[in-house]
C-alpha cells in the first residue's frame, strides 16, 4: 500500500534537505488566504491542497497570477466550493508567483534492480512530450550530478538563454544530490516528483512536488 503526501508536506520534506522551494503558506479559509497572500506579496498563486489531491491541474484547482486581495478572495471561494468529500481535509495553499522561461523536472524512483535512482529532465507541460531525461543511481556525488546536467539533450538551455542568465549549476547539482539522499535515507519514500523546478533568473526553485510513501 502507498499514499501520497500533500503538495505542502512534499515540499516540507524537500526543505529539510535544503532544496529551495517557493514561498508558501496553508490557509483554512478565504480570509486567511488573503492575509497570507498579502504577506507573501502579489501576484499570488492559489491551489487546493490535500493528501488526496494529486492532480490539481486536471481538476482545475490552480489559480495563477492573482493580482490583489479581491482576486485571492474570489479564487479562494471558488476553490473551496470545488472540494469533494473524498478530498478529506483539503486546505488552500497560497504561494508566491514564480516566473521563469525554463522548467525542469527532478524525480526519484525506486528500481527493482538498481534501487533509488534520481531523474533529471525538461519539465513543465512539455515533460512527457519531450522525454528528455537522464538517470543516476543514488547516492549521487556532485560530479555525478554535474554529469547529469551535461547529458540532457537540452543542456544548452541551462546556459545564458534569451536574456536569462546561466543557471547556477552548482545549486542545481546540489538539488540532485539532495534528492538522492532522500532516496537513500528515507526508505519509505517510494517516489518523488518535482515538476516544475522553475529557473527564475539563475536560481532553480521547486514550485510543485509530490511524494509517494510506501506504508509498511
Amino acid at each position: 500500500m502507498s499514499r501520497t503526501l500533500s503538495e505542502y508536506d512534499s515540499k516540507q520534506l524537500l526543505r529539510e534537505y535544503g532544496v529551495a522551494t517557493v514561498s508558501e503558506h496553508l490557509a483554512a479559509d478565504a480570509d486567511a488566504a488573503v492575509a497570507r497572500a498579502t504577506r507573501i506579496g502579489f501576484p499570488a498563486v492559489l491551489k487546493l491542497c490535500g493528501a488526496a489531491i494529486a492532480h490539481k491541474t486536471e481538476r482545475d484547482l490552480v489559480r495563477l497570477g492573482l493580482a490583489d486581495a479581491a482576486a485571492v478572495r474570489a479564487a479562494a471561494t471558488e476553490l473551496l466550493a470545488r472540494r469533494r468529500p473524498e478530498d478529506g481535509d483539503a486546505q488552500l495553499l497560497v504561494q508566491a508567483m514564480v516566473r521563469g522561461r525554463r522548467e525542469l523536472i527532478v524525480g526519484l524512483v525506486r528500481d527493482a534492480q538498481f534501487g533509488p535512482c534520481v531523474m533529471l529532465g525538461m519539465g513543465g507541460i512539455l515533460a512527457e512530450a519531450m522525454r528528455d531525461v537522464v538517470f543516476r543511481m543514488a547516492p549521487l556525488t556532485l560530479q555525478d550530478a554535474r554529469e547529469m546536467l551535461a547529458e540532457i539533450k537540452a543542456a544548452h538551455l541551462l546556459d545564458a538563454f534569451r536574456g536569462e542568465p546561466a543557471v547556477d549549476r552548482d545549486a542545481l547539482a546540489n538539488i540532485l544530490v539532495a534528492v538522492g539522499r532522500i532516496g537513500v535515507e528515507r526508505e519509505t519514500v517510494a517516489s518523488l516528483d518535482i515538476n516544475p523546478l522553475i529557473v527564475a533568473g539563475a536560481t532553480a526553485i521547486a514550485v510543485d512536488a509530490l511524494v509517494e510513501i510506501a506504508d509498511a
